[in-house]
């Protein structure tokens, strides 16, 4: 009775209905790309940090993201060898250079100096293997930038600071948040292209031994690298995601979208209970004079509320879904997670049940005696 009485209060008016289940769908829609864009950012920030093989980061002091480093100064290597505990060090050399495209157009491009296998080795191949960076002049792309870098696909070549490169394989989905493609290739090349000596890096990535503790390795290497700052695997992946979410203010861009979004559908649906309870005053007034309870009464609003709660959701979710669909190849993804699926339900049913308070407050006031002064 409750379920037929709600639906019969919001079909009476389809119009306003409908434009109730817009407003719900363009705000979720708009919460949906807003945090779906946080979390795309989220994980190409932190995707070279997360996927290196590495328990600690031998880093320079104040590097406060993966693009954002300084060379150490080339002896800290066998240093860190030394300590007890230490399995292996993997340098690896990250750099801002110049591609020169075949057209002759220049861009910019960070290139990952790393071994082929270890250290921060490429993931995703689709075309050729990470062994192919042993080529000479073998680098390593993402197909998302192929335009980009004006080459084609494998064996196409191109320029970095005037020295020949090579299309070896392609990668998919390894994408920067500055969207500046990623170029991997030997740390010897690396080296050479940068300018670096023979034992100079970016970064150390410091495996531990098995069985050990791993902040007690942290801490040995801290006192062995003094004028160098040792941090975490995760610790690092979080301290490049709040750099560049959070000092660049990009993160609070996409989140106060995302509450301004919630601010609109409340309002929206607020207004279109509010007014189908003005409509049905006298209907819930005759409702209360037979003997139903506030209660009662309250159940069928927020039951109103919870089926435009669905239907606005579903329809918001299916083009989420294609959003997500069409924005999977681009630079700038959107991600959208089971976790963040069922956090927007509960979004949107929290949205429509607030709204409903008003219509509520209105029903409470009624009196029926209204009913027989008619």
């Amino acid at each position: 009775m409750i379920f037929t009485l709600a639906l019969r209060n919001l079909f009476h008016d389809g119009i306003r209905f409908v434009g109730t289940l817009v407003g719900i769908g363009f705000a979720i829609i708009l919460v949906t790309v807003q945090l779906g864009l946080y979390l795309g950012f989220s994980r190409q920030i932190t995707g070279m940090v997360d996927h290196a093989d590495a328990d600690l980061w031998v880093v320079r002091k104040g590097t406060t993201s993966f693009e954002q480093a300084a060379t150490l100064d080339g002896g800290e290597r066998q240093l860190a060898l030394a300590v007890d505990g230490v399995a292996s060090v993997t340098s690896l050399g990250v750099s801002f250079l110049e591609w020169k495209k075949p057209n002759g157009e220049a861009t910019t491009v960070v290139i990952v100096g790393t071994p082929r296998t270890g250290g921060l080795a490429p993931w995703n191949i689709v075309e050729g293997t990470a062994a192919d960076l042993a080529t000479p002049d073998g680098v390593i792309v993402d197909q998302t930038y192929l335009e980009e870098l004006g080459v084609k696909g494998v064996g196409d070549t191109a320029q970095i600071e005037g020295k020949t490169v090579r299309v070896a394989a392609l990668t998919k989905g390894i994408r920067a948040f500055t969207t500046t493609p990623y170029i991997f290739m030997t740390t010897d090349r690396a080296r050479a292209l940068v300018g670096f000596g023979n034992t100079e890096a970016t970064y150390l990535l410091v495996r531990v031994a098995p069985g050990e503790n791993v902040e007690a390795v942290k801490k040995r290497l801290a006192a062995r690298l003094p004028d160098t700052e040792v941090v975490a695997q995760d610790h690092f992946s979080n301290r490049s995601r709040d750099y560049w979410l959070f000092s660049t203010g990009a993160g609070f861009a996409l989140i106060a979208g995302a509450i301004l979004g919630l601010i609109v559908g409340t309002v929206i649906v607020a207004q279109t209970l509010y007014a189908s309870t003005k409509d049905h005053i006298d209907e819930f007034a005759t409702l209360r004079a037979i003997g139903a309870t506030s209660r009662y009464i309250h159940k069928v609003i927020l039951c109103q509320a919870l089926i435009s709660a669905a239907v606005g959701f579903s329809i918001a979710a299916l083009v989420g879904v294609g959003v997500v669909y069409l924005t999977a190849d681009s630079v700038l993804p959107i991600v959208l997670t089971t976790p963040l699926l069922f956090a927007l339900l509960g979004l949107t049913v929290a949205m429509c049940v607030i709204s409903a308070m008003a219509a509520i407050a209105k029903v409470t006031r009624i009196d029926p005696a209204v009913v027989f002064a008619r």
